[in-house]
């Protein structure tokens, strides 16, 4: 099985290498870890201490950001090196100042990942949710360097967990410990006989309740002391029933689409132009806005600087793969909507429990909450509290492993 999870690995950064002919994102990936050793040999010196954290991507990063800089704080001696597996993380935070390296992670090959550590040698791992490297998990093991991941989740129809997967499994028990998002996903590891593990909650809610109000000149230029809705992470299905809504009611909008990218950019033109919409990049001190009913942010990093200015949240990607950070915009009270696929997320279905967060199906189901929001003081009081409620009761894992692991 380790070999055809080798052949795998290879065919895999083949066929990227392939796509990237044709696709941004795939050439991103590939033409960053062109340098990635010479890179980590620069920077990496033999005396060196060293703490690896690895990332999937931005949202991962930002799962463990409070206790990269947690860490950062606490043991100055030692280095960060903080690494990603997709542009979309790497390509923002390359200039992240509490990490001492940013780098894309090496594929995950038997000879990458002995030249990695013997280039690193790290002291401490930590993997973020759920990366599956087993090389990298492998070598760790054999070096005895203890491997952490941090608010792990895993869902009894995991792949980890079919009749195929032993060897996976195997591999996986090789961590030292695993801080896990729920009681659910502690009871799957011990079922197949990994108990170096723990409930220890979603260090996302560290960084979410960490979030300070930054001012925006273009945003209170636009809202004019007009109520805003924003609506973040968004796709082009959820644009789509955003553009059937808007004109109901007396609220400016503020839309920011998971991509960014020229011709997402145009269908979301054409699609607000009766709404006079205007994009973000191209506002000036001279640009008319005050007829603009929508907003579209065509900058990336911003998102979660905008929710403070809004009194409620819509959130994308609930008509695709599943939706995106609920997180960011119940820290700040807002009552949140999205789409049917959140049921995977564990932090939406507690929301949905608590009715500070509303699925949708349709236009019309949109307009249904959106009236009950706007139009019932009490309720929109009651989910407002219940969505900051659950943010702040949850803040402290990050605080926890740190202590777990440094022995404070």
């Amino acid at each position: 099985m380790h070999r055809i999870y080798n052949i795998g690995i290879h065919i895999y950064a083949y066929a990227i290498r392939v796509v990237s002919l044709v696709n941004t994102k795939a050439k991103l990936w590939v033409k960053g870890r062109k340098h990635s050793f010479e890179s980590l040999a620069s920077h990496c010196k033999p005396n060196d201490k060293i703490i690896w954290f690895h990332c999937a991507s931005l949202g991962e990063f930002e799962q463990g950001r409070t206790l990269i800089e947690l860490i950062k704080k606490n043991k100055p001696d030692y280095k960060i090196l903080l690494s990603f597996f997709s542009p979309s993380g790497y390509e923002i935070r390359k200039n992240y100042p509490m990490a001492d390296l940013v780098c894309y992670l090496p594929h995950d090959t038997p000879h990458n990942v002995k030249r990695f550590f013997s280039i690193v040698h790290p002291e401490y791992i930590f993997f973020i949710k759920y990366e599956f490297w087993f090389n990298y998990i492998q070598e760790a093991y054999k070096r005895n360097i203890p491997l952490y991941y941090v608010s792990a989740i895993f869902r009894e129809k995991q792949w980890l967990f079919s009749f195929y997967a032993k060897w996976y499994r195997k591999q996986l028990s090789k961590a030292s410990y695993f801080f896990t998002q729920n009681e659910t996903s502690k009871l799957l590891l011990n079922r197949i006989g990994i108990h170096q593990c723990e409930v220890y909650g979603d260090t996302r809610f560290d960084t979410v309740a960490a979030l300070s109000k930054q001012s925006d000149p273009i945003i209170e230029r636009f809202s004019a002391n007009k109520p805003l809705m924003i609506a973040g992470s968004t796709w082009l299905e959820d644009e789509k029933i955003l553009s059937k809504v808007i004109h109901s009611y007396d609220y400016k909008w503020i839309i920011v689409p998971h991509e960014i990218g020229d011709k997402h950019l145009t269908q979301m033109r054409e699609l607000f132009a009766k709404f006079a919409c205007l994009f973000y990049t191209k506002i000036t001190s001279d640009t008319d806005i005050t007829d603009s009913k929508v907003l579209i942010i065509d900058k990336i990093g911003i998102l979660r600087y905008l929710y403070h200015y809004a009194s409620m949240a819509y959130i994308g990607g609930g008509f695709g793969k599943g939706i995106h950070n609920t997180l960011e915009a119940a820290t700040y009270g807002l009552p949140v909507i999205f789409g049917p696929n959140y049921k995977r997320f564990q932090e939406a279905c507690d929301l949905i429990d608590r009715q500070a967060a509303f699925s949708i199906q349709e236009a019309k189901d949109l307009n249904l909450i959106l009236h009950k929001l706007l139009h019932d003081n009490t309720f929109y009081r009651q989910a407002s509290k219940e969505a900051k409620d659950y943010v702040n009761t949850r803040k402290g894992s990050s605080e926890k492993i740190f202590s777990f692991v440094f022995k404070k």
